[in-house]
């Protein structure tokens, strides 16, 4: 297939956490492949290394963070690094995310306060640390990613749905607190996406022929069809999109 060049991307400065693997690793290759400049955060140092030596021939080759998100001291540290580099962050992607199946009757207050701690709660404070830059630059873009899970009610997963939930009001709040500054904020919303990960949970052909069943579209879901949806969201392309949720799932409306 062939896919769209966005000059507006080239050379700009992008973050997207949860970079290392999956959804994240797409779009470290897709906006690299834009000539944009970009690093990522991981806590998988294996597979984010390799991702790096893979891409170092990019026009700006991507560079690895090791960043727990869940530890604000480290979070605002990685991004005060990235900021001392040169430039502004003109594009965040808060990717970052664990979907760990739980029974709601062992959920201990802790696992809960962990569990929105991977999910939500660094999504705004990546945002709030690269607040400052885009209103001096008078622009930038904020991609969240949520889940189709919560609009599906998919079983053993209330915490992550909730955390999902949330960040679709986040986005709504922060599109409108930081619109007058020429920030836009959206979510991505991915279906069934066949990361490593994900096709570990659907891995019976029993399973994948449901998921397609239930699927408009009769075709799986790659990262890269998600990674496509990011670059057009953060081009000049869609510069009067903002505060709005973009599914990409093939019209999943099963359960």
């Amino acid at each position: 297939m062939s896919y769209a060049i966005y000059p507006s991307l080239i050379d700009k400065t992008v973050v997207i956490t949860g970079g290392g693997s999956g959804i994240g690793a797409a779009m470290v290759e897709a906006f690299a492949e834009q000539g944009a400049r970009v690093f990522f955060l991981d806590v998988a140092e294996r597979d984010a290394l390799d991702l790096q030596e893979k891409l170092r021939d990019s026009k700006h080759p991507p560079l690895f963070y090791r960043c727990d998100l869940r530890d604000l001291d480290a979070l605002k540290t990685t991004f005060a690094d990235i900021a001392a580099r040169g430039a502004p962050v003109e594009v965040l992607i808060n990717n970052a995310a664990n979907d760990d199946r739980h029974e709601v009757s062992d959920v201990s207050p802790a696992y809960w306060d962990q569990r929105i701690e991977v999910n939500l709660r660094h999504q705004f404070f990546c945002a709030q640390a690269v607040a400052d830059g885009m209103r001096k630059l008078g622009r930038g873009v904020i991609l969240n990613l949520g889940s189709i899970s919560w609009h599906l009610a998919t079983a053993n997963l209330s915490i992550y749905m909730t955390a999902k939930a949330g960040i679709e009001g986040l986005t709504r709040g922060l599109a409108r607190d930081f619109g007058a500054h020429g920030i836009r904020v959206n979510c991505i919303i991915p279906g069934a996406v066949r990361t490593p990960r994900q096709m570990k949970l659907w891995q019976s052909p029993e399973s994948e022929a449901k998921i397609v069943a239930d699927q408009c579209l009769q075709q799986r879901i790659d990262p890269e069809h998600v990674a496509r949806m990011a670059l057009f969201l953060s081009s000049d392309d869609a510069a009067r999109c903002s505060g709005r949720d973009y599914f990409v799932d093939a019209g999943w409306y099963g359960g």
